[in-house]
């Protein structure tokens, strides 16, 4: 049986984050938090297609809220569907299954639109049985993947969706080892400023690099706490989103099973 969990993020009425209630997975945590007003097109999604694979993705739709609620709603309703059918084969290959999967995203988008639509993207296929990240970067701040030798960055693999009908994308593995884990952040969080200064992605790997990586829900809290504390304020013009994944260290169980 296909079990699924979606949340589009609500406007939360102060600055404090707010979270969604992630199923468990097996053998690590999984977290999204977003600090601020529901200014943009961020949006986060997550299911499971089969008993060892969950598929999630950050969203960032060009243009305001206003403006682009057809486009995430779409968007939305495509990683939902296609999500659960495409990734559900025990059999696939999660590559090639991954590419097919922008592609479709990207159509919707255009469609949605009715012409181009800038959408950054990381959408991620987690194996549990495996550990491993099938993932591909559309245009989007690279994801941040901390283990023992230090953070790595994966970068895009693609241009954003919503751009070319044409598009192609690449959808390489990374390895998820016992104790490791991804971490996703807005461009809201990275372009960050204060006083023209951003935040900036060396920062967010500061943050990266003290935060708890026990905890999916404490690392994305304590980036968009570093976040607020840098503004000296809370956020008032956008909207930061954080995503982590954390696999649980040998002989240790994961915070969210």
């Amino acid at each position: 049986m296909k079990l699924s969990f979606q949340r589009e993020r609500e406007a939360p009425s102060r600055s404090v984050p707010t979270q969604a209630d992630f199923p468990a997975v097996s053998g690590a945590d999984i977290a999204g938090m977003v600090h601020g007003q529901r200014m943009g097109g961020d949006l986060y999604h997550f299911l499971r297609a089969n008993s060892n694979r969950v598929v999630f993705g950050l969203l960032d739709v060009a243009g305001c809220h206003e403006e682009n609620q057809q486009i995430v709603s779409a968007a939305r309703q495509t990683f939902q569907k296609l999500g659960s059918e495409r990734f559900a084969d025990e059999g696939i290959n999660e590559a090639d299954t991954m590419m097919e999967f922008c592609l479709e995203l990207n159509l919707s988008i255009r469609r949605s639109a009715a012409g181009v639509r800038s959408c950054a993207a990381f959408l991620g296929c987690y194996n549990e049985e495996l550990g491993t990240i099938c993932y591909a970067n559309a245009g989007h701040t690279p994801g941040l993947l901390r283990d023992p030798s230090g953070i790595t960055e994966l970068p895009a693999t693609g241009l954003p969706l919503g751009l070319f009908s044409a598009s192609t994308y690449e959808a390489p593995t990374a390895a998820l080892q016992p104790g490791a884990s991804l971490l996703l952040v807005s461009r809201g969080v990275v372009e960050a400023a204060y006083k023209k200064e951003e935040f900036g992605l060396e920062r967010v790997k500061q943050q990266l690099e003290r935060s708890s990586v026990e905890s999916a829900k404490g690392m994305a809290a304590a980036i968009l706490d570093g976040v607020q504390q840098f503004l000296r304020s809370a956020p008032k013009e956008n909207d930061f989103t954080a995503l982590a994944l954390v696999r649980a260290a040998k002989g240790q169980v994961a915070v969210g099973a």
